[in-house]
């Protein structure tokens, strides 16, 4: 029996999450296709048993930098979230991006034809009709969100790292009019916008929340759990917090393929694809 396992009465295993573990869900490999014609790669993350209380539907950071649907914030939300809270998690590799899932279609185009690629997704969402839809960005994601987020059917945003390097301030102008809630959660030593100046950044929302991380950075590495505890504190406060323990079946996961690629948003260096086999 492995050094993190114990048994636990008649019930089975009460076992430590790790970086790498993957509970159960319902997964499933998807096409979006957008507007213009393009087709992404894509996955739906469904609790196994029970109907999901919220849905977060993941932006990228820049993927000419490392960026995709495999980003390791959303690659854990996925693993962990439909069983851990009840959440579904629908992630996408916007146009021209690779991960070991595979390449989407068209190229990069700068945070202009990836309006398309949000449409596509939140339009999916709404099509399996998942409940209480939540845009999740991070980095380029987030411009992405504020940019392009304000869909009917979506009941807010929730911003990891936000540089604000595509949005403008008429984009926070159209959330501040909007009304709907636009969370914010700044790592105390991010490259980009540390959180004081967070704070007066998104003062123009008046209804925005800015919650800090301290000892944080852009990347969140080693910050995965305390991320993930934020966000479901949003979406589904009942769920919060996250259990550091699961008893039931586990499987780990293999993030090797990522091993020389980074999800900085805005290196200077240009990073190579996902290894494959």
């Amino acid at each position: 029996m492995p050094a993190h396992t114990r048994r636990f009465g008649t019930l089975g295993y009460v076992t430590a999450i790790r970086a790498n573990s993957v509970l159960p869900a319902n997964r499933r490999a998807l096409t979006l296709h957008t507007a213009d014609d393009v087709a992404l790669v894509a996955e739906l993350a469904t609790p196994e048993q029970a109907t999901p209380k919220a849905t977060l539907v993941c932006l990228h950071p820049l993927p000419t930098h490392g960026g995709m649907m495999d980003s390791h914030i959303f690659r854990k939300a996925a693993w962990r979230l439909p069983a851990l809270a009840d959440i579904a998690v629908l992630r996408f590799n916007t146009r021209g991006t690779s991960s070991t899932a595979g390449t989407s279609g068209g190229a990069f185009d700068n945070a202009v034809g990836e309006a398309f690629d949000v449409a596509a997704a939140v339009e999916y969402a709404e099509f399996e009709e998942l409940p209480n839809i939540w845009l999740l960005g991070w980095s380029f994601g987030t411009d992405l969100a504020l940019k392009y987020g304000r869909e009917p059917s979506v009941l807010g945003t929730i911003l990891l790292s936000p540089p604000l390097r595509y949005s403008t301030a008429e984009d926070l102008a159209g959330w501040a009019e909007d009304g709907r809630p636009v969370v914010a959660i700044i790592p105390e030593h991010d490259d980009y916008l540390q959180p004081d100046a967070a704070r007066e950044r998104f003062a123009a929302i008046p209804q925005s929340t800015v919650i800090d991380v301290p000892g944080g950075k852009h990347l969140w590495v080693g910050d995965a759990e305390t991320v993930l505890d934020e966000i479901v504190k949003v979406v589904n406060p009942d769920a919060h917090p996250l259990p550091q323990n699961w008893d039931g079946p586990m499987e780990t996961g293999d993030a090797s393929a990522y091993a020389d690629r980074t999800v900085a948003a805005f290196s200077d260096v240009e990073v190579p694809g996902p290894k494959r086999d």
